[in-house]
């Protein structure tokens, strides 16, 4: 039965009369009269007594009211529900992003979002630029936030430069590093930012660190440097107001630029359409400065 059989039982229930419902429903009492008897065919069974005083529901007419009520209620909770889907966030939001930026700068662009949109999920994976690319390759992600100037074809955003900073307690100038046997602690990258760190190492001095401590975690690095144990270069993306006093010398190329490492916001076209995607890219605006 169509939902417009459903409503035009429903308002013949309510009205118990058929001059009445036919005004109601805005049709001719004998189309109404019709297509009641094509309806009661259809089920092979009588709905409605007629008589002169209205109408009276038989037992199974009782029954098939039950069910039609039930049809509309249910239309119009569903037309409710898309009409809040096109009017809310829901969906999951899927990112993959580079795990610095996952530790140090998108935990409160997420309080936001989660703030904002609480219909919305989050699926979220870290790990090196490299594996994001990848993720966003195989369509696994909305969207991508990786370090390094990445070749991509899509949607592409700036979100953030920070500068890179050679840390120690004690070392005070870059000259230090040509005599001192502190070690080298270094934080297993991906490639571009380690040729990155080699580059400008090899710009500067004629031969590599006499020492080096090679960790997996960047946060492990930075800590053992804070603790004295050797120097290490870092983005400022990890450094706190609440960090311990440390020397932090700034890190510049040849000719004179600091040497800088940018965050990028990366994903299809076809990522962006969603609403929860752009609600988080509304975010991201409101926290860092995107250029169009």
């Amino acid at each position: 039965m169509q939902t417009s059989e459903c409503r035009l039982l429903v308002t013949l229930a309510g009205e118990m009369n058929m001059r009445k419902a036919a005004e109601k429903l805005f049709v001719s009492q004998p189309a109404l009269s019709q297509r009641l008897q094509s309806i009661e065919k259809s089920w092979d069974t009588q709905i409605f007594i007629r008589s002169q005083k209205g109408l009276t529901l038989t037992p199974a007419g009782e029954k098939i009211i039950e069910y039609a009520t039930e049809v509309i209620e249910k239309e119009e909770k569903v037309k409710e529900q898309i009409h809040s889907l096109n009017t809310h966030v829901h969906g999951t939001l899927k990112l993959a992003v580079a795990s610095i930026i996952g530790q140090h700068w998108l935990p409160n662009v997420l309080k936001q979002f989660v703030s904002r949109y609480p219909h919305a999920r989050i699926s979220l994976i870290t790990g090196w630029s490299s594996e994001i690319l990848k993720h966003l390759y195989e369509d696994q992600v909305h969207i991508g936030i990786i370090r390094g100037t990445p070749d991509w074809k899509g949607q592409k955003h700036h979100v953030l430069t920070d500068h890179l900073y050679l840390v120690d307690t004690e070392i005070k100038s870059l000259e230090e590093l040509k005599t001192t046997e502190r070690p080298f602690i270094q934080f297993k990258s991906d490639s571009t930012y380690y040729q990155e760190i080699q580059d400008w190492w090899h710009r500067q001095f004629q031969h590599p660190p006499k020492r080096t401590i090679v960790v997996d975690q960047i946060e492990t690095c930075k800590q053992m440097a804070f603790h004295g144990i050797g120097y290490a270069i870092l983005p400022s993306i990890t450094f706190h107001e609440n960090d311990p006093n440390v020397y932090k010398i700034p890190l510049f190329d040849e000719a004179g630029q600091s040497v800088k490492r940018n965050t990028w916001l990366l994903g299809y076209d076809s990522a962006f359409q969603l609403k929860q995607v752009e609600a988080f890219l509304e975010i991201v605006k409101e926290n860092i400065h995107i250029p169009n």
